[in-house]
């Protein structure tokens, strides 16, 4: 069986899996990753780039050649590398889990239990709650569903289209090491910056899809692409402004401002200033907007591993 086939039955099916069952409560795979990682960080913690640049190249770099011995040991098994990969997709993808955590905390806006939104916002962000009112904290949910949709769906997909089993692999343990020593606090301003680093390189084609996808899904074409032009090289984030930029736009308010994470102030710019306020509303509008996106993602990747081994062949 050709490589195209295996990509596009096998994250097809990983893809599904991720709808019907989400992300298990215990034993989750990439969680695995997390505490291996951090045993790692232990060992090679120092206030230094370079022991920081060593820690990714020994996490993600490890994550990446287990997958690729595993791909290479079903290789001549049609059935058993669709089984990889669609394993390996149900792994890394989290649109379902992204989209329930979103959905919880807008059911707690609508039903006005603030304190109970409150309490669920950091399952998907590190936004300070406290400081939040509904709908600040309906505007935190839907940017975090258009930067998450990017990390934990469209970019696993869009390397996985690149290079297999290993791309999808490798990408998510990027972007998980990003998250755990990527930030800017004191203990990781060095040691983090390499992860963090090659997190925006990573992660910068399946955020500019993503943009295109929400602009082409979003029924705001002109808004979103308008918005991304204008407003998305405004933020600090070169993956991240993208994304907010366009879901911002498809759904026509306004995002950004002043935030908090963890008692430090950040002022972001405003992205999509002709926009509304967002509501409790566009909480569901976005996990809607996001599910499509991921859908979609999908659809262009399989024809791109079509067309890249074709090109090989």
């Amino acid at each position: 069986m050709r490589a195209a086939r295996v990509f596009a039955y096998g994250a097809t099916a990983g893809l599904l899996g991720d709808l019907l069952f989400g992300d298990p409560h215990r034993g989750h795979p990439v969680a695995a990753f997390g505490r291996a990682a951090g045993v790692v960080e232990r060992v090679l913690w120092r206030d230094h780039r370079g022991w920081g640049a060593l820690h990714t190249v020994v996490c993600a770099g490890g994550a990446a050649a287990a997958a690729g011995l595993a791909a290479r040991a079903v290789r001549r098994s049609p059935a058993a590398s669709v089984a990889l990969t669609a394993a390996a997709t149900w792994a890394v993808v989290g649109g379902t889990s992204l989209g329930r955590e979103a959905r919880a905390i807008g059911g707690a806006l609508a039903a006005g239990d603030v304190d109970a939104a409150r309490a669920r916002l950091p399952h998907l962000c590190g936004r300070d709650p406290q400081a939040l009112d509904a709908d600040g904290i309906a505007r935190a949910v839907v940017e975090s569903v258009a930067e998450n949709t990017s990390d934990a769906v469209v970019g696993a997909l869009v390397w996985g289209a690149v290079a297999g089993v290993p791309g999808l692999v490798a990408f998510r343990a990027v972007n998980t090491l990003d998250a755990m020593v990527g930030h800017k606090s004191a203990r990781y301003r060095r040691y983090g910056w390499a992860s963090a680093r090659l997190d925006d390189v990573a992660g910068w084609p399946g955020a500019r899809l993503t943009g295109v996808l929400a602009a082409v899904a979003g029924g705001r074409p002109g808004g979103a692409l308008a918005a991304w032009r204008r407003d998305a090289r405004l933020h600090p984030s070169p993956n991240a402004g993208v994304v907010e930029a366009s879901f911002a736009g498809a759904l026509g308010v306004r995002l950004g401002g002043t935030l908090s994470y963890g008692g430090r102030i950040e002022h972001r710019p405003v992205l999509n200033a002709s926009g509304r306020d967002a509501e409790i509303a566009d909480v569901e509008r976005a996990a809607r907007l996001s599910r499509r996106v991921g859908w979609l993602a999908l659809g262009v990747c399989v024809a791109g591993r079509a067309v890249l081994r074709r090109g090989k062949s």
